[in-house]
């Protein structure tokens, strides 16, 4: 079997000899040192020349192809098979086509909607935060709110909105991941700021502004920004009365990736956002760029700056690149430089 916990890592696990017991317990064939797995979770063993599991009654269950097992099961090529949240796939040794990548994709597809309905139904995300800091102190000013997955074919955001995609609930996925990340933020040190992401399918459907009041009604006392999309940033009027709806809110405005599509600085003007974000592809070896380029952008910052908006640069990865966006006069900035998403406990 091939297995992963969720992360990078990867780990091969020859089934024998069988029976094979999966468990946390020392003595297992197969010891899984997790949380979630229990002392004896599993029997994996050979009847008639097949592959079969058995679940011991384990808390969190034993799955085939994402759905719980009740009784022993079958096992084919290609399976995916869980133990909790720990997924291996099974494999032949003797089996090896020149498919088989082809044959992978396909499949982790397939199983990533049906990991999904778990995902929406049990919120088996963990909320990442990025810290966003203040140019002139250095001081960590906010947090941007990500999100991961442990569940195969989900582990990313991207992942988790491509499955959501396919099955016509990205709101639905912003949506939770935004309160989950809002409700674990509650624990962030004190004043910080949430920049909490939208879909920008939300822009065009109803619900957005009540989404934000019920998460409002959970962190009275935190200060929130909304990220709109600058995919989404087409009409001017609309933007401001979305402004004013989440003002009524206490809560602000940044605009996205700012630079990477067709936002007009017209519409900067009639429609000012709190924050706007200088996407990466502006950023990204700002240092070595040619003068003029340097020039260009450090003339925007600062018209950005006479509108009244905090500009920010997304994507700062090096000390020369934070060093050539402070001069330039941007006021906050995020990106690897200063930190990469983590889990709330880092920061608390």
């Amino acid at each position: 079997m091939r297995g992963t916990s969720g992360a990078d890592d990867q780990q091969r696990v020859l089934v024998q000899p069988l029976p094979f017991s999966v468990g946390r317990r020392p003595g297992c064939s197969m010891q899984l040192n997790y949380k979630t797995v229990s002392g004896n979770h599993a029997d994996l063993t050979l009847e008639g020349g097949e592959l079969w599991v058995t679940d011991l009654n384990s808390t969190n269950g034993t799955y085939v192809n994402g759905r719980r097992i009740a009784e022993p099961t079958q096992l084919r090529e290609e399976d995916l098979l869980q133990f909790a949240d720990l997924a291996f796939r099974v494999k032949s040794e003797r089996r090896a086509t020149t498919c088989q990548t082809m044959q992978e994709d396909v499949c982790d597809q397939a199983l990533a909607l049906v990991q999904f309905d778990r995902l929406m139904e049990n919120r088996l995300v963990t909320p990442f935060y990025q810290p966003i800091v203040d140019m002139a102190t250095g001081q960590y000013r906010g947090y941007e709110v990500l999100a991961r997955s442990r569940l195969f074919g989900l582990e990313s955001c991207s992942a988790m909105f491509n499955a959501a995609a396919r099955l016509n609930m990205e709101v639905e996925l912003s949506r939770m991941l935004r309160w989950e990340g809002v409700r674990e933020g509650l624990t962030l040190p004190a004043g910080a700021t949430l920049f909490v992401n939208t879909h920008p399918l939300e822009i065009r459907r109803e619900g957005l502004v009540d989404s934000m009041a019920r998460a409002r009604q959970l962190s009275a006392d935190v200060p929130i920004i909304l990220e709109v999309h600058e995919a989404a940033i087409t009409d001017p009027g609309e933007m401001r009365e979305l402004r004013a709806q989440l003002k009524d809110l206490d809560i602000g405005v940044a605009y996205d990736d700012f630079g990477a599509g067709q936002t007009r600085l017209s519409e900067l003007v009639e429609a000012p956002p709190d924050y706007l974000k200088f996407d990466i592809s502006l950023i990204h070896e700002i240092d070595k760029a040619p003068p003029e380029r340097q020039k260009m952008l450090a003339s925007l910052v600062g018209m950005v700056i006479e509108l009244g908006v905090n500009p920010l640069a997304e994507g700062v990865e090096t000390a020369e690149e934070a060093d050539v966006c402070r001069r330039m006069g941007f006021l906050t900035a995020q990106g690897y430089h200063f930190g990469r998403p983590a889990p709330v406990r880092q920061y608390q």
